[in-house]
């Protein structure tokens, strides 16, 4: 029995210090998985971090850019001309006469050309 347990003990020790020299792709050292976390955050950094600050810093550009007479669209789908422009709050003039006082980040979008124009057609789906 004791020398089973002995021979038992001797292939175990050789597969762990086999299995310690080799890397398993689940378990590691850190220097092995290090450059695989880096190029993942690399990964993550270029694909959403820094689209999402770039539109941050073009969205706050168009609103500082925001003057007296500018048409705009505010995120509840309402357009208003701008009457006053505040530091944080505009006040827009409705068609029919009626001011609106919104704040400068309820403001989605500057509209350039008639918001009443049709938009240009879809083209026709050619899976027919």
């Amino acid at each position: 029995m004791n020398k089973f347990l002995i021979a038992a003990s001797l292939v175990l020790a050789s597969v762990g210090a086999a299995s310690a020299q080799t890397s398993s792709p689940f378990g590691g050292s850190l220097t092995s998985m290090l450059p695989m976390m880096l190029a993942m955050f690399a990964i993550i950094y270029f694909l959403m971090i820094r689209p999402e600050q770039k539109k941050q810093k073009d969205k706050l550009a168009m609103l500082n850019a925001i003057a007296k007479g500018d048409v705009v669209l505010t995120i509840g789908g309402v357009y208003g001309t701008v009457y006053n422009v505040k530091k944080n709050t505009l006040v827009l003039k409705m068609e029919d006469g009626s001011t609106v006082k919104v704040a400068k980040v309820a403001i989605s979008d500057k509209v350039i050309g008639d918001p009443d124009a049709e938009a240009p057609a879809p083209a026709a789906d050619k899976k027919k």
